[in-house]
């Protein structure tokens, strides 16, 4: 039982607590039964000796210490229950003032939740973004959508042009000696893309199918140091050239890509659901503004735990969507370099967020006095149930009703939130013409000259270790 619960130190409590000698008795004779297989005393054959002889020769606490951990758990979870306490962590800095055939006494001391001082929840003003789909948004779909339906065909009939794609082996030279990751082949090239070094791709332009020859570069200064800067020649043989193809854009188009007859009617289909999208986006954008409003607006001594223990769980939903991929976390760090620590260190902020909208919304329903009955809490294990397609009492076995009980909580709260915040609709910019600029004059016109072009300087990229030709 609790015997007593201090605060000592910004959110954390020492509780002592009191175990009597009956339940201690049973906690030991425990001990004894699980131990006694393994204890051999002379004049008794081996798991046979009685309680009191093992006593007697070893001691009398002999089982204390197996019976302590025995009745620990039971004990600790019932005197926090029995405080009130929201602990966070597990318990720590134990001691055992008093053990014996009298019962036991703990202190031991426990990190619990923040006391948390709300700030701005009613009332929050945000904006709302306008949604308007312009006719531009719904092209841009229809040449994703071609882009989806688009095939290679085989070009035999002409050289390489920009934005075709080549086959192509290839093999660099820095001085006359290959050197490691410059070689590869039936590599697949589209021309004009920026996958290689500057000048590698345009000096495929205007070679054809078969056709063996050299390409002339040199690497960036950026580039990995044993190749920066060095003049190289690749020997290229050149495969196939490929030509993307697109459909046309038309009603027979529509009909096989779409349940829909007409351009038309795609058109408006498209625009609805981009639409709707938007629409979506403009809400969840207001949410995600209100609820950053609340949870910045608390005052709370987080303590650090609650945050470590958030990032953990970020990091095994992480792990878990590796999983689905073939990957491990371990291969993932090793692949991208990362040690776990700088790993750890990038989901920091991201936990202490979530950790102090949790917190926040917590408050709220505190504050609001937020209920959940019997009915909504049958409702909501009902819904679960269809969603993943389990029995209820399935369900209710794996999912506390604390646990969906405070979900349900932080959606009311959320709701509240909502419904009580002003906010306001931005209005649609309409894209006004420009006004035509007057004619010149036939004298302006010919004292003007045309301004010169200036070539777009390319900006490389370090080059790949795996192949030092692409960008």
């Amino acid at each position: 039982m609790l015997k007593k619960s201090e605060k000592v130190e910004t959110n954390v409590y020492q509780l002592e607590i009191a175990i009597d000698g009956e339940k201690f008795e049973e906690a030991v004779n425990k001990a004894y039964l699980k131990q006694r297989k393994n204890i051999a005393v002379k004049g008794f054959r081996k798991g046979k000796a009685p309680r009191n002889f093992i006593e007697r020769l070893y001691g009398e606490g002999v089982f204390y210490e197996d019976a302590l951990e025995i009745i620990y758990p039971e004990a600790v979870s019932e005197a926090i229950e029995e405080s009130g306490l929201q602990v966070v962590d597990t318990p720590f800095d134990l001691e055992v003032p008093e053990i014996g055939k009298n019962g036991v006494l703990l202190k031991l001391k426990v990190t619990v939740k923040p006391e948390v001082k709300l700030g701005e929840y009613k009332g929050i003003k945000v904006s709302k973004p306008a949604v308007k789909v312009t006719a531009d948004e719904v092209k841009a779909e229809l040449a994703r959508m071609q882009e989806q339906n688009s095939r290679m065909v085989d070009i035999d009939d002409r050289a390489v042009e920009k934005d075709d794609t080549v086959v192509i082996d290839f093999e660099g030279f820095v001085d006359g000696k290959a050197f490691e990751g410059g070689k590869a082949e039936s590599y697949n090239l589209t021309i004009g893309s920026g996958q290689f070094i500057p000048g590698f791709e345009d000096q495929i332009i205007g070679h054809t199918v078969g056709e063996e020859f050299d390409v002339n570069v040199t690497f960036p200064e950026e580039y990995q140091e044993d190749l920066a800067s060095k003049d190289a020649v690749f020997k290229i043989k050149l495969h196939s050239i490929k030509k993307k193809e697109l459909p046309e854009l038309d009603d027979e188009f529509v009909k096989d890509v779409s349940e829909y007859d007409t351009l038309d009617q795609l058109k408006k289909s498209i625009k609805s659901d981009l639409e709707n999208k938007k629409k979506t986006d403009a809400d969840n954008s207001v949410t995600e503004e209100l609820l950053e409003t609340v949870a910045n607006g608390i005052e709370a001594e987080i303590p650090p735990v609650m945050i470590e223990k958030e990032v953990d769980e970020m990091i095994n939903e992480f792990a878990y969507r590796l999983s689905a991929q073939g990957l491990d976390l371990d291969t993932y760090l090793k692949y991208t370099g990362m040690d776990n620590g700088a790993f750890r260190e990038g989901y920091k902020a991201g936990a202490e967020s979530r950790v102090k909208l949790q917190l926040a919304l917590e408050a709220v329903v505190k504050a609001e006095n937020i209920e959940v009955s019997e009915d909504e809490l049958d409702e909501e294990y009902k819904k679960l149930a269809e969603t993943y397609n389990m029995e209820v009492d399935v369900i209710k076995k794996s999912l506390p009703a604390e646990t969906v009980e405070s979900d349900i909580k932080s959606r009311k709260a959320i709701d509240l939130i909502k419904d009580s915040a002003e906010i306001t609709e931005e209005k649609a910019v309409k894209k006004t013409a420009a006004k035509k600029a007057a004619p010149k004059k036939a004298d302006d016109a010919k004292e003007e000259k045309p301004a010169k072009k200036t070539a777009a300087k390319k900006t490389t990229k370090k080059q790949s270790e795996e192949n030092p030709t692409e960008e």
